[in-house]
């Protein structure tokens, strides 16, 4: 795309129920400057207007949420679109005159931008069904994954209060193993553990069909470390098990997103590519299409 494919610069400035539409032709003449309602019917005829004049590009300044219908609609017309990143529009914006933090004013620096300085622009996202789904997906996983470090740390803290040597046993990943926090869930940390005995505990887990011969020895092993019962230690084993229940769901939450995708890369083209390399994995695959927008080159 370049300067001479373009007759008409619309800059979008996006927000929850309205948008602020700016346009300029290619001499920096306002051809429209209203507002624009967050609906479908608004959008497509402010567009359509525009495309009176020639060919129309279509520049948001947030590509994803609020900025999904507007970008939707205009390539449901064969409007081409774009986005301006923040870093490019704070910048542009000193070029301009006036200093107010305004819709109006926002939607004229996305358009004299997009006019200006094109090299500033940048893809708008995927229009692939497949890599807007996996979009969706990943920013769940994201999600949750941010959730599950924040109960994660909040069981190494109860932990590393009431029986550091326990916590020291859970080092790394071993704290989230399905084995781990299974007996976290049933005892409730080492008080339980101890009351519980060794034998109890292993006869157990074989009974659950939980491979933690060795856990549960290390765990044994630190729990003889610690003579005294630090204050605060019968608390903190009535929550550690709705917490460790909580990590689990979240983990079989995100394995079942896991799945999602690896159904949705099953229906792209460039999955088998992707797979064929070394180390790389649904997970990975996926990322990696989103940060190209699904176009190999």
């Amino acid at each position: 795309m370049t300067p001479d494919d373009i007759d008409v610069w619309v800059g979008l400035d996006v927000g929850k129920s309205a948008h602020h539409a700016h346009a300029l032709d290619h001499d920096g003449n306002t051809l429209y400057d209203k507002p624009l309602k967050q609906d479908e019917k608004a959008i497509r005829t402010m567009l359509e207007k525009l495309s009176r004049r020639g060919r129309v590009l279509l520049v948001v300044d947030q590509p994803n949420t609020i900025g999904s219908l507007p970008l939707t609609v205009a390539r449901s017309m064969g409007v081409q679109v774009a986005y301006l990143p923040g870093t490019a529009m704070r910048r542009t914006a000193q070029l301009l005159p006036g200093t107010a933090k305004t819709d109006r004013r926002d939607a004229y620096v996305i358009a004299w931008a997009a006019l200006k300085i094109p090299e500033s622009l940048r893809d708008a996202g995927p229009d692939d069904e497949t890599l807007a789904a996996l979009k969706i997906l990943a920013g769940h996983d994201e999600d949750l994954a941010h959730e599950s470090t924040r109960h994660i740390n909040r069981l190494r803290s109860l932990l590393l209060q009431t029986h550091p040597a326990f916590e020291r046993v859970l080092k790394g990943e071993r704290v989230t193993r399905d084995a781990t926090l299974a007996l976290l869930e049933r005892y409730g940390g080492p008080m339980g553990m101890r009351e519980a005995g060794i034998e109890q505990v292993r006869r157990w887990a074989k009974d659950k069909g939980i491979r933690a011969e060795r856990i549960i020895d290390d765990m044994f092993k630190a729990i003889g470390e610690q003579t005294v019962t630090v204050p605060g230690t019968d608390m903190a084993e009535t929550i550690i098990p709705s917490i460790a229940r909580d990590i689990k769901q979240i983990k079989d939450r995100r394995r079942n997103l896991a799945s999602q995708v690896e159904e949705l890369l099953n229906d792209h083209p460039l999955l088998t590519v992707l797979t064929s390399m070394p180390g790389i994995g649904a997970r990975t695959a996926s990322n990696i299409l989103l940060a190209i927008g699904g176009n190999i080159s």
